[in-house]
C-alpha cells in the first residue's frame, strides 16, 4: 500500500539533514513502584512484540517512477527500533539530558519506518524514562503527544498497554467513489482554493513589506522579519536538552491575575529566560526575539495521520522590560498574530506553512539565511496535554517532556505540555551555540519565579528545573 505525502510533510522530509533533523520526539519519566526489579525488561520485551501500525510503519520514496509517496514496510526490526539503554552507576538527571541529547541527534533512516525508542534504566532517585523519536512528516507534536497518552495506563495495575507506535493513526474516512465529471470539478475547485489561498499569503505579505520601506510598526506574524540572534548560528550536529516543570494552576492564576493566557505566561517566561541567559554569556540580544508558535489546525478528536498545522510569528518583549511590561507586549503581539491567522482558511493557513517551511528550508541550504533575515529566532510551542496520571507497568508517570525538531538554522526549540498538575518543558539547542541548556532552564525558572511574584503570589516550591 503507497499514500501521497502532503505538501508540508513532503516539506519536512525535503528541508532536512545531518545538522537540521526535522524528527520530533519526548522523554517520559517515570517513577519504579517497590520491589519490581524486572518491570523495566517487561516493558522492552512487551514492545518488542508489538508490530508496528500506519504510520509507524512509513518508508518514504521521493525519487523514482511517480509522486513522492509513503510505502509500508513489509517488516521491521525489533531491536533496532526499541532500544534498552542503563545508565552507569551513580549518574546524574544531567546524565540523563545528555543521553536524551545524544541519542537525538542523528537523521532517522529513511530506509526503515521513522521512528525509534529506548527504555533508559539507571535513572536517579529509582526512576526510568523512555525516550521515542518520529518523523515530523508522519505525525506533529499534538496527534503524537496523544499517542504516546493513549499508550500508557490510567491505573496501577502491572500491564504493559500497546505502545503507540503499535497504536498508529486512523486514516481519513474513505470517500466514495465518485462520477469523473464531479472529479474534474473538484480538482477545479481546489486549484481555485490554492489560488484563493496564495492571495490571502501574499496582499498580507506585501502589505508588510510596504510598512517596512516606510519605517511603520509591523504588526502580526513576522515571519522573516527577525534580526539574526546566537540562536541563529549554523546547526552543526551536536544538540543539548533541558527540562523544566511548573506548577500548571499557578501558572493559571498568575494568568489570571496579570490578564494573560496559560501559554501567554509561558512564552514569556522563555523569552525572558533566553535574554537573560544570553546577557550572562556576554551575548546580549538587543532585538525582541521573533518566535515561531505552531498553530494545531486539528478539530477536536481528530488524530489522523500527517500534519496538520500552521505557524504565527510573534515579536516578544523588549529586551530589557520587567517582566508585567514583558507580558503584556507578549500578550498584545501573540493577539494580533492570531486576529491575522483567523482570516485565513484553513487551506491558506496550511499553504502559508508549507510555503515558509520550504523557504527557510531553502535559505539554510543555500546560506542565504546568513546574510538576510532569519525566518524568526526560536520555535515555541505548546501541545494539548493530559489531566489523569497515566502509569506504565505499575510505575507513575512524573512527567513528559517533548523533544522537538532544529531546522532552517533556528537553533532553539522550546515546547511545553500539561500533564496533571504541571507543565513540563522540553528545551532542544544546537549545542554549537547555546552550550548549557539547564543553565537557560534555570534562567526560565527565574523569571517566572518573578513574574509570579509580580503577580502577587507567594513561592510554593512545586516547579524544578531538573530533578
Amino acid at each position: 500500500m503507497t499514500k501521497p505525502i502532503p505538501p508540508l510533510d513532503l516539506s519536512w522530509l525535503l528541508i532536512e539533514s545531518p545538522a537540521g533533523t526535522t524528527h520530533v520526539g519526548a522523554m517520559l519519566l517515570f517513577k519504579k513502584p517497590a520491589g519490581r526489579a524486572p518491570i523495566v525488561r517487561e516493558i522492552v520485551e512487551a514492545y518488542r512484540a508489538c508490530t508496528p501500525a500506519p504510520p509507524f510503519n512509513y518508508v518514504p520514496e521521493l525519487l523514482g517512477r511517480g509522486a513522492p509517496h509513503f510505502r509500508e514496510a513489509l517488516d521491521w526490526e525489533p531491536y533496532y527500533h526499541v532500544g534498552h539503554l542503563a545508565l552507569p552507576a551513580r549518574s546524574s538527571y544531567d546524565d540523563l539530558l545528555r543521553l536524551v541529547a545524544d541519542l537525538h541527534e542523528p537523521q532517522l533512516d529513511r530506509d526503515r519506518p521513522l521512528f525509534r525508542c529506548w527504555v533508559i534504566d539507571g535513572v536517579p532517585n529509582g526512576m526510568f524514562a523512555i525516550y521515542t523519536k518520529t518523523h515530523h512528516s508522519i505525525i506533529d507534536g499534538e496527534s503524537g503527544l496523544k499517542l504516546l497518552y493513549a499508550g500508557l495506563s490510567t491505573t496501577e495495575e502491572r500491564t504493559v498497554p500497546t505502545p503507540a507506535f503499535a497504536l498508529g493513526a486512523p486514516e481519513p474516512r474513505p470517500h466514495p467513489p465518485t462520477p469523473f465529471t464531479e472529479r474534474i470539478a473538484g480538482s477545479i475547485r481546489g486549484a481555485m482554493t490554492q489560488v484563493e489561498a496564495l492571495n490571502q499569503i501574499s496582499v498580507g505579505t506585501l502589505r508588510k513589506v510596504l510598512a517596512s520601506l516606510f519605517r511603520s510598526h509591523l504588526e502580526g506574524s513576522l515571519p522573516f522579519g527577525a534580526q539574526h540572534a546566537p540562536t541563529n548560528a549554523p546547526l552543526q550536529i551536536g544538540r543539548g536538552f533541558a527540562t523544566l516543570s511548573l506548577p500548571l494552576e499557578e501558572m493559571h492564576e498568575v494568568g489570571r491575575r496579570l490578564g494573560a493566557t496559560l501559554n501567554d505566561v509561558a512564552v514569556t517566561v522563555v523569552d525572558a529566560g533566553l535574554h537573560a541567559y544570553l546577557r550572562e554569556t556576554d551575548r546580549p540580544f538587543a532585538h525582541p526575539f521573533v518566535a515561531m508558535c505552531p498553530v494545531s489546525l486539528r478539530a477536536g478528536g481528530d488524530t489522523t495521520i500527517g500534519t496538520r498545522v500552521s505557524a504565527v510569528f510573534p515579536r516578544l518583549g523588549e529586551p530589557e522590560a520587567g517582566m508585567p511590561e514583558r507580558l503584556h507586549q507578549v500578550v498584545d503581539s501573540v493577539a494580533a498574530c492570531k486576529k491575522e491567522l483567523a482570516r485565513m482558511s484553513n487551506e491558506a493557513a496550511l499553504t502559508y506553512a508549507a510555503g515558509l517551511v520550504a523557504l527557510a528550508g531553502l535559505g539554510s541550504s543555500t546560506h542565504l539565511d546568513r546574510v538576510v533575515h532569519p525566518a524568526c529566532n526560536l520555535v515555541i510551542s505548546n501541545v494539548a496535554g493530559a489531566k489523569e496520571i497515566r502509569y506504565l507497568n505499575g510505575a507513575r508517570l512524573l512527567g513528559i517532556y517533548p523533544v522537538s525538531a532544529l531546522a532552517a538554522s533556528i537553533g532553539l526549540n522550546a515546547t511545553f505540555a500539561s500533564y496533571h498538575d504541571s507543565m513540563d518543558f522540553g528545551f532542544v539547542a544546537n549545542s554549537a551555540a547555546l552550550g548549557d541548556l539547564p543553565q537557560l532552564a534555570r534562567h526560565t525558572l527565574r523569571a517566572y519565579a518573578e513574574l509570579k511574584g509580580a503577580a502577587g503570589l507567594q513561592s510554593a516550591g512545586a516547579e524544578r528545573a531538573s530533578f
